[in-house]
């Protein structure tokens, strides 16, 4: 009954929700209809004085609904490039705040329910706790905490210096390519890869730095993927600079790697040439003394019988 007499209150709401064909005829049509559809229901028994949300619980579920449209508008907008973390990390606490005052709060008198449990856990949909956990999970699943402070107030230091390399490449790719085409042959690009190899190496050292912190935790103290944010934004720039430019960083690990690989290839071939080389000793040792004892014996033959 109480979901029904929500319904009637809603009916003109509703109308003027619904699209109309032509704004000026259908929405006083509509609310006439509604307003009639209502009336017939009241007349056919249904009570008045269906029970509601007290004051204070729905101002509280009117803040969670503009917190939730919100949040949604910004994790939308900033979804390709993501920049979720970014820019949408303030309306996000502001979210989790409101949903925190609602699972807190009590009604003003005595007669009045728990605001959390009338806005929460009153019928089976729970569409206030569903929306909670699909922005939390949201919120978890881009580690977007790996890009703040631990107070979660702002971007960390390390984000900030990402971003503002990352934005010196883009800058450095279009400052090069500024009266040309994206659609130019590789051989094209050399200005871009000579000019921009300096920025780009900065910026993919750090981020590789970036990696190894987090493991430990780093300045957010959650170790776990990089946000998205940063891993977006990585990996458009290598995307570009790798495929597009076709441009490569010399690595300077190099020297090492071929000095190390040479070494292991080289180990079965030093470790058979010591093997054959010990054991044709070993068989000189051996035959040594079988020939010691043989002429031994013969000396003793001789003596034994002269």
């Amino acid at each position: 009954m109480a979901a029904l007499g929500c319904f009637l209150r809603l009916l003109p709401a509703l109308a003027l929700a619904l699209p109309p064909a032509d704004a000026t005829a259908k929405v006083p049509a509509a609310l006439e209809l509604a307003e009639e559809l209502q009336e017939e229901l009241q007349d056919a028994g249904l009570p008045g004085d269906l029970p509601e949300l007290e004051p204070e619980c729905r101002q509280l579920l009117g803040a969670f609904a503009n917190s939730s449209a919100t949040l949604a508008a910004c994790l939308a907008s900033r979804a390709r490039p993501v920049r979720l973390c970014q820019g949408c990390h303030g309306l996000y606490r502001g979210l989790v705040h409101q949903y925190g005052r609602i699972a807190r709060a009590i009604g003003n008198s005595s007669e009045s329910h728990n605001c959390a449990k009338s806005i929460l856990t009153s019928d089976r949909l729970q569409i206030v706790v569903t929306l909670s956990e699909f922005f939390n999970e949201t919120w978890e699943a881009a580690n977007c905490a790996n890009c703040l402070m631990n107070s979660s107030e702002g971007l960390s230091n390390s984000t900030v210096e990402f971003l503002d390399l990352f934005n010196k490449s883009l800058t450095c790719f279009e400052h090069n390519l500024q009266g040309r085409t994206i659609y130019l042959t590789p051989s094209n690009y050399t200005e871009v890869c000579k000019n921009c190899n300096e920025t780009y190496r900065r910026l993919n050292d750090l981020y590789n730095n970036l990696q190894r912190m987090n493991k430990q935790g780093g300045e957010s103290g959650h170790p776990a993927h990089l946000c998205i944010d940063i891993e977006d934004a990585m990996n458009i720039t290598r995307k570009l600079w790798s495929r597009t430019f076709n441009c490569s960083v010399p690595c300077s690990d190099t020297v090492p790697v071929i000095a190390v690989s040479s070494f292991i290839l080289f180990l079965p071939i030093v470790f058979y040439l010591s093997s054959f080389l010990h054991s044709k000793q070993k068989k000189r040792i051996l035959i040594l003394p079988k020939r010691i004892q043989s002429n031994a014996s013969l000396v003793n033959i001789q003596e034994k019988y002269s």
